[in-house]
């Protein structure tokens, strides 16, 4: 089975079934010992009849006792080494079915971090959570056919053949069973491809509205839009509903075939088989070794339509696969060099100007052209942006994502060890990690978790408050000390003492260091050496907090809203006590 730090190799992207024979392709040796253990398990099922066969015509009807012991023991020795490779052949197809799902879940996620910010704008994340939680799983159970499915065209080829030595009819009845099955099933085979196809789609577009409805409740709920959003959400689960029937319909025609048809051929064999004993053209045995084959028939026969049934699926599976597979990373064409020394970053569509060495604040009524500028001096979205004076787009890629760095205040949180989820993919030194967490005023989460740093951490930070995931995120991008840090709204879901003190520690640690952050927050934008106010995107005015106070109406109007917050005394606030209750508690 795959390692979890092995390569799992380049997977081949050219269709469905490519990418299915590519898995299998992956594993030779053991999918060979799949294939055959399964199929000397079912001969061994088919020899059993054979041997009752004879233990009937050499030792029962003549009545000789040693004969029938033998071939009893016989029956019992195959019997259990047939138990015995029943097991081998268990274990080995569940390895198969695991490399394959271990195989495709490291491909999927190693090309979703190639992806890296592309993603979002060129895959849903409906999509990819319906490949993670169902097609996986799903591409793994259709390998089933390395094992059981080839066994099952082995035992029939030796049925067929065992049974040419007893009856001509009979054999060509059951060679004719395969091609009979084939016709009947083949059609349910395409439609279930269809209907499971555009089921999977559905459901994509659902996962994705539910990830929507789950992140922006609290959002829609003060938009008045929730109803809206939620009636789309019936309608698609309605669609995802009728699909899910027809998809059922189908796929309920296939199982009862599957059970249906082995029983009908094994019936029509039977008859066969006791109308040539009746008028003695086979013996008794004979007539018990028959049924005995074709009821081991049953198996394979069953196994065909199982097979071809869990091909269907799988192939629509890893075609969804193969899709996101074929996403290309945003091509990095920049081969011109970095600034050598730390320098002005420039975005000429707002005018923004960030000087190096400084703490640069961005200030904007819409916090989403506040964003933008920060996306377009990150590199994430084309544009004409400068770093001492050379068009980003024309930087390599490398250097840009070494040196700059977009800290977002809704960036992911991996599950895992609060250490390691700060600490990133390298050792940090212990010093180094109390700072960061003392500069964003983080000391309270390590010590509220039971084993510190050491305290797992569930994904997305769902074990913290609001507050608390946001100054773990600032001190993961403190820890990663870029040269250039961009932060977006770092101090948002603070309180004000929070807040405050977050502003002074993260001025003093990143002196000398050049940084720019996105907020409203008078508490912030005091300590900021330039503050850019923005109107409908662009630069309407720049210079320091207080002058800009008295010089801007406009912005004056924005962040006075959080000075007389931060200011403004509780209502049940007793007489004598400090007015410090801005945002309310840290959450």
């Amino acid at each position: 089975m795959i390692d979890a730090y092995e390569d799992p190799g380049t997977p081949d992207r050219r269709g469905g079934w490519r990418y299915l024979w590519w898995l299998v392709r992956c594993q030779p040796g053991r999918s060979a010992a799949g294939a055959l253990l399964a199929s000397v398990w079912m001969v061994l099922l088919a020899a059993t009849p054979y041997l009752m066969s004879r233990a009937i015509d050499d030792g029962l009807a003549p009545g000789n006792t040693a004969a029938l012991a033998g071939w009893t023991g016989a029956l019992f020795a195959v019997g259990a080494f047939n138990a015995w490779l029943s097991i081998m052949r268990h274990r080995t197809m569940t390895r198969v079915r695991m490399d394959a799902n271990f195989r495709t879940v490291k491909v999927v996620v190693g090309h979703v971090v190639r992806l890296g910010a592309a993603l979002p704008r060129r895959v849903g994340a409906g999509e990819v959570v319906t490949i993670g939680v169902g097609d996986v799983q799903t591409i793994s159970q259709c390998l089933t056919v390395v094992g059981p499915g080839v066994g099952a065209v082995v035992v029939y080829a030796v049925v067929a053949g065992l049974l040419l030595s007893i009856s001509g009819p009979l054999a060509a009845v059951v060679l004719l069973g395969a091609p009979l099955t084939a016709v009947l099933v083949g059609p349910l085979m395409r439609r279930l491809q269809g209907a499971e196809g555009e089921y999977r789609e559905r459901q994509g577009v659902l996962t994705a509205r539910i990830g929507d409805l789950a992140g922006g409740l609290r959002v829609l709920n003060g938009l008045g839009g929730k109803g809206l959003f939620a009636e789309a959400f019936r309608r698609d689960s309605q669609r995802l509903r009728a699909q899910g029937y027809r998809v059922g319909a189908v796929a309920s025609w296939l199982q009862a075939l599957g059970a249906g048809l082995p029983t009908l051929f094994l019936a029509v064999v039977t008859w066969l088989a006791a109308r040539l004993a009746a008028e003695g053209r086979i013996t008794i045995g004979e007539l018990v070794s028959v049924y005995g084959y074709v009821a081991v028939l049953v198996t394979p026969v069953a196994f065909f339509v199982e097979t071809g049934y869990q091909l269907s699926r799988g192939v629509v599976a890893a075609r969804r696969v193969v899709r996101l597979l074929r996403v290309e990373p945003e091509e990095d064409t920049g081969t011109r060099e970095a600034p050598a020394e730390p320098s002005v970053l420039h975005d000429p569509e707002s005018g923004v100007r960030v000087p190096p060495g400084r703490l640069t604040a961005l200030v904007c009524a819409r916090p989403a052209d506040a964003a933008a500028v920060v996306d377009r001096l990150g590199r994430y979205e084309p544009s004409e942006a400068t770093w001492g004076g050379v068009p980003l787009d024309e930087i390599g890629l490398s250097a840009v994502r070494e040196r700059i760095l977009v800290a977002d205040n809704e960036a992911d949180l991996f599950a895992g060890l609060l250490r390691d989820l700060v600490s990133g993919h390298r050792e940090r030194d212990p010093a180094e990690v109390a700072r960061a967490f003392r500069t964003a005023v983080a000391e309270d989460i390590v010590r509220g978790l039971p084993d510190g740093l050491d305290s797992p951490v569930t994904a997305q930070g769902r074990s913290l408050s609001g507050g608390q995931r946001q100054r773990v995120r600032l001190v993961r991008a403190l820890l990663a000390d870029p040269e250039v840090l961009l932060a977006v709204e770092p101090t948002s879901a603070l309180d004000a003492h929070t807040e405050a003190a977050v502003a002074e520690r993260l001025r003093r640690a990143r002196a000398g260091r050049t940084t720019l952050v996105t907020t409203t927050s008078p508490l912030v934008l005091d300590h900021a050496d330039t503050v850019h106010y923005l109107v409908d995107g662009k630069v309407a005015a720049t210079g320091g907090h207080r002058e800009l106070l008295d010089a801007e109406p406009g912005y004056r109007a924005l962040v006075a809203r959080d000075t007389e917050e931060a200011m403004a005394p509780d209502a049940d606030e007793a007489p004598g006590t400090g007015p410090l209750t801005a945002k309310g508690a840290v959450r």
